[in-house]
């Protein structure tokens, strides 16, 4: 071996133990830079801060660029300090980004939390409403959905999922919005002034016959799902009740399962009867008769149609849900058969004021 290479030997092993004991270490930064990213990530960075997401993470790939090539050096021409100015500059880009994340979390919160409140009033008006009219039975399939839907979404909030949670009450919406296109037209009739005015009118007429003839007369208000019984004009007794399975809608021919609306007189009293006792009154009438002509004639039912009858004021339960028919309790059918004769008005009416249980019910929709 020359002496000349056994000298650059021995120097290079002398530079080796001076200057490679002395190479400098990764800036701490670089590591808790890394810790930071997953902890964004976890915090939901892509979801509430994406945009500042991703200059953070162009960030990070410059400051991985610079440390990667000062690692390509030789370890005792490593100068860190450029990678460390850059690494801290992240770390604060960071601790913002952060901030940022929890303050639309809050208000991701707030405004779902909102949200949230709105469906289930929705809801409970929706119960509301198929607890008084039988029809709503078509409703409560998506009713039920939409209260599932909410209770999921309520169970995402608690695990700070909101957007899930969010697309929960969308699609419970989506059902409210179907039970709501099953009742509106059901229920608009209560809100209309005019028909409610109708209403009112047939009310006080027969109000007056009983004071006039001082007699009795019985008032079924479907909204109220009442039997009412005037003695001489005035308030006498009164009897909640059952209706037919379409009962607030005016019935219009035979089989449509509605209770009948208007004018009529009691006559016939069944003391026996398959829904224990029944007091059968005289739909249709003639008012009854005429509108049945002018809807075949407008097309508005079959040409075939037939018109219907027998509908009575029988017992069976205020539960029940009739054909058409009006149903109490067993005890108060008794009642009211002692009181009433042939002949005794009766008038059902599907409201009496604006103010009803169906309007009240309607606006929280």
């Amino acid at each position: 071996m020359s002496r000349d290479i056994i000298k650059t030997s021995v120097l290079l092993l002398w530079l080796f133990i001076f200057y490679g004991c002395s190479t400098p270490s990764i800036p701490p930064e670089v590591m808790q830079a890394k810790t930071q990213e997953h902890d964004l990530w976890r915090a939901g960075a892509e979801v509430y801060a994406l945009e500042e997401y991703q200059g953070y993470k162009s960030s990070l790939k410059k400051g991985n660029e610079s440390l990667l090539k000062e690692n390509g050096r030789f370890g005792w021409f490593r100068d860190y300090e450029v990678v460390t100015k850059e690494f801290r500059t992240l770390l604060a880009q960071g601790e913002q980004l952060s901030s940022t994340i929890q303050d639309r979390k809050k208000e991701s919160y707030n405004g779902i939390i909102i949200e949230a409140a709105s469906l289930r009033d929705r809801i409970n008006s929706l119960k509301k409403i198929t607890d008084i009219i039988n029809e709503g039975r078509l409703a409560r399939n998506n009713l039920t959905r939409a209260e599932l839907l909410t209770n999921e979404a309520g169970t995402l909030i608690s695990k700070e999922r909101y957007r899930e949670a969010a697309e929960k009450l969308k699609s419970a919406s989506s059902q409210l919005d179907l039970s709501v296109g099953i009742i509106r037209p059901i229920t608009k009739r209560f809100e209309d002034r005019n028909q409610l005015n109708k209403w009112r009118s047939l009310v006080d007429e027969t109000i007056k016959e009983s004071r006039k003839n001082q007699g009795y007369a019985v008032i079924v208000n479907k909204a109220e799902r009442t039997l009412t019984l005037y003695r001489n004009g005035a308030t006498y007794k009164s009897y909640p009740v059952g209706l037919g399975f379409n009962g607030m809608k005016d019935k219009v021919q035979a089989g449509d399962r509605a209770t009948p609306e208007g004018r009529y007189r009691i006559v016939k009293k069944l003391p026996r009867s398959r829904f224990h006792k029944a007091l059968l009154i005289n739909y249709p009438n003639e008012n009854d008769k005429r509108q049945f002509a002018k809807a075949k004639r407008k097309g508005a039912i079959s040409t075939r149609a037939d018109i219907g009858g027998l509908i009575e004021i029988h017992g069976g339960g205020k539960e029940s849900m009739t054909f058409g028919c009006v149903s109490l309790e067993n005890s108060h059918i008794d009642e009211l058969f002692l009181i009433v004769s042939i002949g005794t008005p009766v008038t059902i009416v599907g409201a009496v004021d604006y103010e009803n249980s169906i309007t009240t019910a309607v606006r929280g929709l």
